[in-house]
């Protein structure tokens, strides 16, 4: 269970939350401070003058101002031209991610909602009920407004909703066999519900989960690469990392040295009579790329922790009472870091394909046979899965142009400037499969090669991330069919398998704690 109140929420919690379905509960802090909360908005909208969000329209129509006896159909209203999203279903786990991001926003006693509301959205989320938020209809600003917008929509019991066991449904009929009464909406809670940067902060905060765990993986189907193509780990020694003090590197690098201890075949050609002077960067440099990767994530993740410790609304309310309008609804410090994520991202991913084709290349791999394959010419071996993993790269390349740079305006030059932070956290959530599979295909072939490289044997930590693979995916022999073993080298990557077997021989030797 987690207890939601008004302190920051941690990632870790974001992710139990979005993908295992831990069920939450409103603190008795959060509580005191919506009621309290809820009570300035009633005077508020009480009063003969008006107040943006309260008593009058939105955005552009924000002129206007509501007679009481129109306020709740104007809060309805507002939901429901705001559920204006189109295109396919975005994927559960983000739902439930900003479904939470904005309870907790609720639980900071800045909204003004009141708390029978905000228990309905908790218990939207304990019911495993995920409203359908479609793939476009966000600007990142005011917020993540038609994804929130649908939430708040099935809250009232209408739109469309997954329910508990994965089956599209009427939202009312989801509601009704969970035993949850539809909201109907009062002043302000239709604009609380729906203005915030939930989304693209869920997005980020799964992806920095995501990447942080392949960054591991990128440093294991490194390590098996150069092993494999008969290179050194003198480079990534401690007291050359240090010369240059980047905190990412040195991680990479002392992980680097770690899956490569006590190897038979780094040990093989280490005498005098190994006339190699040194690496191809994608060898000798990988601490540098995938340590400057690490270095942006630990940025990225300080911009999540400061967004998981704000309350996104407009109009907020202040500790004594006062309704105010203010900007932090605007997604571009999100934006940004989604946007930074998506390069190393991408560089990491053609570091790891130049390795993969060094590994085919006879002129290049000391002795592999070309292509890895059993009998090349009737053979083909890894060549077309490295035309798919060089597909891929190329895709992240794309993928790595920032959304944030782009803005269109919308709302009559109201909102005249926005964040496009939606747009680059979707796309760095397609980025991130990409890398999967890129380290997936670099996996397989290592692996081959280090098979091809016998009777001499890996060394224990790169040897077991092989032998991991050999019981989903077969030794070297005559070509089958590859693309159900990529999917399995996927897989093992997703289930944190691989990273998980290099974890024990680095665990103990890495320092991972960046400042």
């Amino acid at each position: 269970m987690l207890n939601v109140g008004p302190e920051p929420l941690h990632r870790e919690q974001v992710v139990a939350v979005a993908r295992a379905a831990t069920r939450v509960e409103l603190t008795r802090l959060a509580e005191q401070g919506i009621v309290a909360t809820r009570k300035h908005i009633e005077a508020l909208a009480a009063e003969k003058s008006p107040t943006y969000g309260v008593s009058t329209g939105f955005g552009a129509l924000a002129v206007r101002h509501i007679p009481a006896d129109r306020r709740a159909a104007l809060q309805q209203s507002f939901v429901r031209s705001h559920a204006a999203g189109a295109g396919p279903p975005v994927e559960p786990e983000v739902v439930r991610a900003q479904m939470l991001l904005r309870l907790h926003t609720i639980a900071t006693g800045r909204t003004g909602v009141r708390l029978e509301t905000a228990h309905a959205l908790a218990a939207l989320l304990n019911a495993g009920i995920v409203p359908v938020v479609h793939e476009y209809g966000s600007l990142g600003c005011s917020g993540d407004l038609a994804p929130l917008a649908s939430v708040a929509l099935a809250l009232t019991g209408e739109g469309d909703v997954f329910d508990a066991a994965g089956r599209l449904r009427p939202a009312a009929e989801a509601l009704a066999d969970a035993g949850i009464e539809p909201v109907v909406l009062v002043e302000k809670e239709g604009l609380a519900l729906t203005n915030g940067t939930d989304g693209m902060l869920g997005m980020l905060v799964l992806a920095l989960h995501d990447l942080s765990a392949l960054l591991d993986v990128a440093d294991v189907t490194a390590a098996m690469s150069v092993e494999a193509l008969l290179g050194t780990d003198r480079v990534f020694a401690a007291d050359l990392q240090r010369l240059r003090p980047h905190p990412g590197q040195a991680v990479s690098a002392a992980r680097l040295s770690a899956l490569l201890a006590d190897s038979p075949i780094m040990a093989s050609h280490r005498g005098d009579d190994c006339t190699r002077v040194q690496d191809a960067y994608s060898l000798r440099c990988a601490p540098q790329v995938h340590g400057g990767a690490r270095d942006t994530v630990a940025h990225a993740e300080a911009v999540a922790d400061r967004e998981l410790a704000a309350a996104i609304d407009n109009p907020v309310v202040l500790d004594d009472g006062r309704v105010e309008s203010n900007g932090n609804f605007h997604g571009a410090p999100l934006a940004y870091a989604l946007d930074f994520l998506a390069i190393p991202l991408a560089d990491v991913a053609g570091m790891s394909e130049r390795r993969t084709d060094r590994m085919l290349d006879v002129a290049r791999s000391h002795g592999l046979p070309a292509f890895l394959a059993d009998d090349p010419g009737v053979d083909s071996g890894h060549m077309i899965a490295h035309y798919t993993q060089a597909g891929v790269v190329t895709e992240l390349k794309r993928l790595a142009a920032p959304a944030s740079v782009d803005s269109i305006p919308t709302s009559a030059m109201q909102e005249d400037h926005v964040s496009m932070g939606w747009s680059a956290a979707r796309k760095l959530r397609r980025a991130i499969d990409g890398l999967t599979t890129v380290l997936a295909v670099e996996l397989l072939t290592a692996a081959r090669a280090l098979d091809l490289r016998a009777p001499l044997q890996p060394g224990p930590a790169t040897g077991a991330v092989r032998d991991l693979l050999r019981t989903r995916v077969p030794g070297p022999g005559a070509d089958r069919h590859t693309t159900p073993e990529i999917a399995a080298a996927e897989e093992l990557i997703r289930s944190g398998a691989v990273r998980d077997t290099a974890a024990g021989f680095t665990n103990s030797t890495v320092d991972r704690r960046l400042p």
